[in-house]
């Protein structure tokens, strides 16, 4: 256990090797309760309410104020089998339709039968959110889109509509949207979802700590989890008000701009002098408080996307990407299971998300790698391009425009129904990130792709287009555009494009037992007392993630360990 404490320390991280005791209680605890919750997010607050819901006492601590990516995200919740909302829109689904499309994206992250509980529970699980106090609406949005526009919240969050996906399986509009108001932006609507469940388990006794970071977990002799120890800015003092200033400033500077856009180097050289002057409060206030946990501890504190050395030895090629996390992603609460025994799984696997429509013309249009040779259906979900994209050598790809299509996308961006990161983003690609030629010759040259290929990829897509011949992808020939009007255009799509940065999020963890929650050893047996829930454990979106299905993972997920700490 100390080569993980040196690991931890490496990549940035304070984790301790586990204290063990022969007689617990002898130690020093500050506070007891049934379940101990380290990170108070998606996963986390549904496993806090679960508890006490059953009768159980908890405790949840944060390094921050809670919430993490479930909270900050677009307040996309995926849900089917015939949810009200659903019902309401005349959205005809059911537990075996949502399975049968899951099971495509799901692969083999988890067993078939969790899958089934997954899909068969969702319903129901839709309806304790709303019953808390979540609200969501019926308007439903029937077309392919990144992201709805902002007066409709019922939407294809997924590739269901994408001809390869709704032969095999029925779609079904799963992309549940919290009804709430953030201007005209498309994050930070989580809260409106997570806001209700946290309210919920404060008021029937949950006790949270803020500004707690754990650092190290208590063994009893048997080798069962008991309790943890944090690090932690006492409550309503002056520290913890400064230190609450500092990281809201951080975020905010941290979120201004991606890194890859002029002046980002200053608005991410402001963030971290306010990071900076946090760690340093952190350095001078926190004192040690021993948590301990009569029934177990579950472990909820997001990924490892914002921790650029740990993504390094993990999933090199894709460092280059753009982090979609909060600040508590930093690997910690795995580093924490793993002190212990606990496996980490699928930890090379990162969702990366490729957005292309809208403008619906880029979809139309298709995508090439460094060969000059199309590679995929460019009408799937982003996370499935995504994929693709880096599956394609150095990651590297552009989406093929004739000049008629670029006039259509730029027609399409001034749509008053996108969404502004849509509209935005589409117009600066179009104009700032687009490399045009006046023949395909000239377009491969400046692209220094191999010129006959090219030709011949588009020879062959405008076939597919004109209804001529069958897309070896299953693309539909009306999802097609015939490029034949100069000047060509290529938009850089890599993983590392200046302009069209691509988000990646970490979907690995600890091995679970998928019917407890509780973190398996290298051998695959549960180390007592010890959970894993959200981004902490390998679910159900690590494999491939749509929109929503991590945050619908994080309440099943946190759920289920609650559920089994109160048998």
């Amino acid at each position: 256990m100390e080569e993980i404490a040196a690991r931890a320390s490496e990549w940035g991280l304070h984790v301790e090797p586990p204290l063990r005791l022969a007689d617990p209680d002898a130690q020093a605890w500050d506070e007891t309760a049934d379940l101990v919750i380290v990170g108070l997010g998606g996963g986390g607050v549904a496993a806090a309410l679960e508890a006490v819901e059953r009768g159980l006492s908890a405790i949840a601590l944060d390094h921050y104020e809670g919430g993490g990516s479930s909270a900050a995200n677009g307040g996309v919740y995926y849900a089917g089998g015939g949810t009200s909302i659903q019902r309401q829109a005349g959205e005809d689904d059911s537990p075996e339709a949502m399975y049968h499309y899951l099971k495509l994206e799901v692969g083999d992250a988890v067993s078939d039968r969790t899958l089934r509980r997954f899909c068969e529970e969702s319903a129901a699980t839709f309806e304790w959110l709303v019953a808390h106090g979540a609200k969501f609406d019926a308007r439903v949005w029937k077309e392919k889109t990144s992201y709805p526009p902002l007066d409709y919240f019922l939407y294809h969050p997924d590739s269901s509509l994408a001809a390869p996906y709704a032969r095999r399986a029925k779609p079904a509009a799963r992309g549940h949207r919290a009804y709430a108001y953030n201007g005209k932006k498309a994050w930070g609507l989580g809260g409106a979802i997570y806001q209700p469940l946290r309210e919920a388990a404060l008021k029937l006794g949950l006790r949270f700590h803020p500004y707690a970071e754990a650092c190290q977990l208590a063994l009893d002799a048997r080798g069962r989890v008991i309790g943890v120890k944090a690090l932690q800015i006492p409550a309503g003092t002056s520290a913890a008000r400064r230190f609450a200033r500092s990281i809201a400033h951080a975020a905010k500077w941290f979120e201004i701009l991606p890194p890859s856009f002029p002046l980002a180097a200053l608005t991410y050289a402001i963030g971290r002098r306010y990071l900076a002057k946090a760690r340093a409060i952190e350095a001078r206030a926190r004192v040690v408080r021993w948590y301990r946990a009569r029934r177990g501890v579950v472990l909820s504190t997001g990924g490892f996307v914002l921790n650029t050395a740990m993504l390094a030895h993990y999933a090199p090629r894709y460092v280059r990407g753009l982090p979609n996390g909060t600040l508590g992603d930093t690997g910690a609460g795995l580093l924490l299971g793993a002190s212990v025994g606990g496996a980490l799984k699928r930890m090379d696997r990162i969702s990366a998300w490729r957005f292309i429509n809208p403008p619906r013309a880029w979809a139309q249009g298709l995508l090439i790698n460094a060969r000059g040779e199309r590679f995929v259906n460019e009408t799937l979900y982003g996370a499935s391009l995504g994929d693709a994209i880096m599956a394609q050598p150095d990651g590297r790809a552009w989406i093929l425009l004739d000049g008629a299509l670029r006039k259509t996308a730029l027609r399409q961006a001034r749509d008053p129904q996108l969404v502004p990161f849509q509209r935005d983003v589409a117009r600066v690609n179009l104009w700032f990130n687009c490399v045009r030629a006046p023949t395909l010759e000239a377009l491969a040259e400046r692209l220094s792709v191999d010129v006959a290929t090219l030709r011949r990829t588009i020879e062959e897509y405008n076939c597919i287009a004109r209804g001529e011949r069958a897309d070896p992808y299953e693309k539909r020939a009306e999802e097609c555009a015939v490029l034949s009007q100069p000047p060509y255009c290529a938009i850089d799509a890599s993983i590392d494009s200046r302009w069209l940065p691509m988000p990646i999020m970490t979907v690995g963890g600890l091995a679970v037992d998928e019917d407890s929650g509780l973190v398996l050893d290298d051998a695959g047996a549960p180390i007592a007392g010890l959970y894993a829930a959200g981004r902490n454990a390998v679910g159900v979106c690590s494999n491939v993630y749509v929109s929503g299905l991590s945050y619908a993972d994080c309440i099943f997920s946190g759920r289920r360990a609650a559920r089994h700490a109160a048998k």
